[in-house]
């Protein structure tokens, strides 16, 4: 009788510190999932190509040439679905910033609650399960206006169009094709204006603060684009 195919979600964790591997790795397994474990770069990608995961929880701090930012620039040039988690020092706001820039979808610090990190595991599975990033809808709710981006419109629910500059219609783009997931103030400005930020540029906070005028029910209380703090911005698509 052929042995029946595991359908669970395949995660690898890549921590060298061998007790905490193995026991993320127990409580993975025991929350439905099919858990992994490796503790350097080498042994991640000869896995990777042996056992493709859904996700991966990469710890930054690894011995040997590869650091995990490394490892996650690996990751997303081989796969744009796969979904990371970077597990950083305790509130290193850099770490953070630079892991989402190199494709990381989330970061959690330690110590952390074994429950917190699972509801950050089910949330980046969702959002990679169910899109191609680069493949959004023709046309996005994005708060009471819908973006059209083939004729590049931004038109209101009540019908009429809301006059939309080139780079807010660049960056509702990005937001379109990224929804859930942070992004960085410098990479959006390198992104939309193709220069690499400079000290105190805050060319992004007054077009985000646009954006917000013109999308936003009550742009003082922002629920569609929303500052993630010490990372950037985030697009959060109307549950309704």
């Amino acid at each position: 009788m052929a042995k029946q195919k595991d359908t669970r979600p395949h995660i690898i964790v890549v921590e060298d510190e061998a007790f905490q591997r193995e026991t993320l790795i127990d409580f993975l397994n025991e929350n439905h999932y099919r858990a992994s474990g490796v503790d350097s770069g080498a042994a991640l990608r000869k896995l990777v190509e042996k056992d493709p995961p859904a996700l991966v929880l990469l710890d930054l701090r690894l011995p040997g040439d590869e650091d995990g930012f490394v490892l996650a620039r690996f990751l997303r040039e081989r796969s744009r679905r796969v979904g990371i988690i970077m597990v950083t020092a305790s509130g290193d706001t850099i770490d953070q910033v630079v892991g989402l820039e190199t494709g990381a979808d989330d970061y959690i610090a330690k110590p952390y609650e074994p429950r917190a990190l699972l509801a950050r595991i089910k949330a980046v599975l969702r959002r990679a399960g169910g899109a191609d990033a680069a493949t959004p809808s023709p046309r996005v709710r994005m708060g009471k206006c819908l973006l059209d981006l083939q004729s590049r419109r931004l038109t209101a629910l009540s019908g009429e169009e809301v006059p939309l500059r080139s780079g807010e219609f660049e960056l509702l783009r990005l937001f379109a094709e990224n929804p859930n997931r942070p992004l960085t103030r410098d990479w959006l400005l390198e992104t939309t204006s193709h220069r690499e930020m400079e000290a105190f540029d805050r060319a992004i906070d007054i077009r985000i603060l646009r954006i917000r005028r013109k999308i936003e029910a009550d742009p003082a209380h922002p629920t569609c684009i929303r500052t993630v703090r010490g990372a950037g911005y985030m697009f959060v698509p109307p549950e309704d």
